[in-house]
């Protein structure tokens, strides 16, 4: 059973057949993982009562940093880790199956992006290489490796050779990607100027605690304007799922097909809103199969009636009482 899971989880669902599948799969999770199903118990609910997609219940992502979300007990073949500043507890995923995982990736890219062979990928991730466990660096590794491109790889601090390799691209007629955490692409466009067109700049998020938040209209007119480029684009991922939404400009975010969005009232948790209402960001992703595939984030945002949504921001320790009740 769990092989036809991995099997249907990336096919092009209808909505009524997305539904099914995540119906399928909250039953497994339940039965299988102890955690989501003592936090389902928690909220007065079981699996026998959930008999619709829409009550379905979403675990807060807080209990990654102090359970074990796993189904079976299975060691993990790996086991992802957040970032986070000295004292903080990190959250954990641990990756029962790395095919999966691998397999939403480069599917969501491809489907965004077209084929990596024929993209080249340069990556200015700083603080995300200086680390251990990190779930971004592991997918761009492997998007690197499939390029096959030798302009293709990592850029430290090192920006001289990163203006340089820019350069030379420009005349490339590959596509060409940067990803850069946030903190480190604002860094290069104030040491660098460089016109580049049709260079796709893909913003990461997170300052990291490196610089000042700054708000994304704000900060996509800069590195736009220091890449010369048109706009800029955005993945939205976290350690704690395994697959990724992606944005072309103005910070409208699509996912693929196994991945989907619903916005939560920030007063009543378990309750789920209408499109174009801000609220919690809760998210679906079938790959997480051996996880738990409905999350509540800590993010907030709107939803649009086509599935596309925005990230405004994030709660604050007032905002979130409601799913901190929930965690208790």
């Amino acid at each position: 059973m769990e092989k036809s899971f991995s099997e249907r989880i990336f096919l092009n669902h209808s909505s009524e057949e997305f539904k099914q599948l995540a119906l399928t799969i909250f039953q497994y999770q339940i039965t299988n993982n102890p955690t989501y199903a003592a936090f389902v118990k928690g909220i007065k609910k079981s699996g026998e009562s959930i008999r619709h997609f829409e009550e379905i219940p979403y675990m807060p992502v807080e209990f990654f940093k102090n359970h074990t979300i796993l189904c079976g007990n299975e060691e993990p073949e790996e086991v992802f880790k957040s970032s986070g500043t000295t004292g903080m507890v990190q959250s954990k995923h641990p990756v029962k199956e790395v095919s999966i995982y691998q397999e939403s990736f480069r599917k969501a890219f491809e489907l965004f992006y077209g084929a990596a062979e024929d993209t080249i990928i340069l990556a200015l991730l700083p603080s995300y290489l200086e680390r251990t466990g990190s779930s971004l660096i592991y997918m761009v590794e492997d998007l690197i490796g499939l390029s096959n491109n030798t302009s293709s790889g990592y850029f430290l601090y090192n920006h001289a050779d990163l203006f340089a390799t820019l350069k030379q691209l420009r005349q490339s007629s590959k596509r060409v990607i940067l990803i850069g955490v946030t903190y480190a692409l604002l860094d290069f466009v104030e040491a660098y100027k460089i016109s580049f067109p049709d260079l796709i700049v893909m913003e990461t998020g997170g300052m990291k605690g490196k610089r000042k938040e700054m708000i994304r209209e704000e900060l996509h007119k800069q590195l736009a304007e220091g890449f010369g480029v048109p706009c800029i684009h955005s993945e939205y991922g976290m350690t704690e799922l395994l697959s990724q939404a992606y944005s072309d400009g103005n910070g409208v975010f699509r996912c693929p097909p196994w991945m989907r969005i619903a916005i939560r009232d920030i007063n009543d948790p378990l309750s789920l809103l209408n499109a174009g209402v801000t609220g919690g960001i809760n998210i679906i992703d079938l790959a997480n199969l051996h996880s738990c595939s409905f999350i509540a984030t800590q993010d907030l945002g709107k939803r649009q009636e086509d599935g596309s949504f925005e990230v405004i921001g994030r709660f604050d320790n007032s905002d979130i009482r409601g799913c901190n009740l929930l965690v208790q």
